[in-house]
């Protein structure tokens, strides 16, 4: 059998000398008896599995609202491609794969419904702002429970990179500085992929320098993006892309801001109109009837007063939830 202890002795055998090991975390904010079999992490990244807030994810738009067809990626679907893609550079780096795949699973849990236009319109109309960063970390620290616990309770190294994913700050550690780079790298690369199949741009309209470095299809583009950073990262704290590879994904990412994420065809004016009556109407609603907030939000009301709870609220709905709660009001 092999116990918790003997995973822990494994990892210093086995990883790199930077890579975070489980025994040497920082812990939790609140003290819990180890478990057995499991490390830290792997507890972190089972209770992010096994959240409400994980399962939502599966109905939750990535960047096409109302798209036809099945294929197309949901926040889950985009979820799992980076556990994938970081999960594939931890392993040739020698990094925590635990620590790497519960941040991973865990980095988008406040993503509202409709995309980034809900969180667009969540941030106007909230007094304290939103980004969906700062709400998975809150999921995760407040509104999901663990054994009957206010939050999950998880590990500061997971805590870090779910809130670092994303913005001018770096995460402290490689797994996390993983993760947040494999984010830009499947989402530019798979919303290139739903944006062809959708005829909103066709496999040409790609700069021609980009794909001259980075490679034809989606295949190629990750495949090059991938060993670029396992190659400049081997053995060092900071994770990086070599400066060629950075350029030109960043440029492809330039692109799909201009010709895929603000294209009229993605945004429709109608589409964009119906999100923000959608979410400004629950959110007026909710916030003059908090009693018919959920059970959970309303017992935290006191403690957090009522527009925080109604942007949890929210925040937390799923697409089709947020229609199905309009439709009612």
């Amino acid at each position: 059998m092999l116990t918790r202890i003997d995973s822990e002795k494994r990892e210093y055998e086995i990883l790199s000398e930077v890579a975070t090991k489980a025994a040497d975390s920082l812990g939790r904010k609140r003290f819990e008896e180890k478990c057995a079999i499991r490390t830290d992490f792997q507890r972190d990244r089972d209770r992010i599995i096994h959240s409400k807030a994980f399962r939502r994810l599966m109905h939750k738009t990535q960047v096409f609202l109302s798209p036809e067809g099945d294929h197309f990626r949901t926040r889950l679907t985009h979820t799992l491609e980076v556990n994938q893609i970081s999960m594939t550079i931890a392993r040739a780096l020698r990094l925590n794969e635990d620590l790497t795949a519960a941040i991973s699973m865990g980095h988008d849990l406040g993503h509202t419904p409709f995309g980034h236009n809900g969180e667009v319109i969540l941030r106007k109309i909230h007094p304290g702002g939103f980004n969906h960063n700062i709400q998975s970390l809150r999921i995760v620290d407040v509104l999901e429970s663990s054994d009957g616990n206010v939050g999950m309770n998880l590990t500061e190294e997971v805590r870090d990179g779910v809130k670092n994913h994303t913005g001018n700050e770096k995460p402290a550690t490689p797994e996390g500085q993983v993760v947040k780079i494999s984010d830009r790298i499947a989402y530019i690369n798979h919303d290139i992929d739903d944006a062809i199949r959708s005829d909103v741009i066709s496999a040409g309209d790609l700069p021609a320098d980009c794909v001259k470095i980075l490679g034809e299809t989606k295949k190629k583009r990750i495949d090059t993006l991938v060993t670029d950073l396992i190659e400049h990262s081997d053995e060092k704290k900071q994770i990086s892309q070599g400066e060629e590879c950075e350029q030109f994904m960043n440029k492809l990412r330039e692109f799909m801001f201009e010709n895929v994420y603000y294209n009229e065809t993605v945004k429709r004016d109608e589409e964009l109109e119906k999100v923000e009556i959608i979410i400004t109407t629950l959110y007026s609603y909710y916030l003059n009837h908090p009693e018919m907030l959920s059970e959970e939000y309303k017992a935290l009301i006191n403690v957090y007063g009522i527009p925080e709870m109604v942007k949890d609220q929210i925040a937390g709905m799923t697409d089709r939830y947020a229609i199905e709660m309009f439709n009612k009001i």
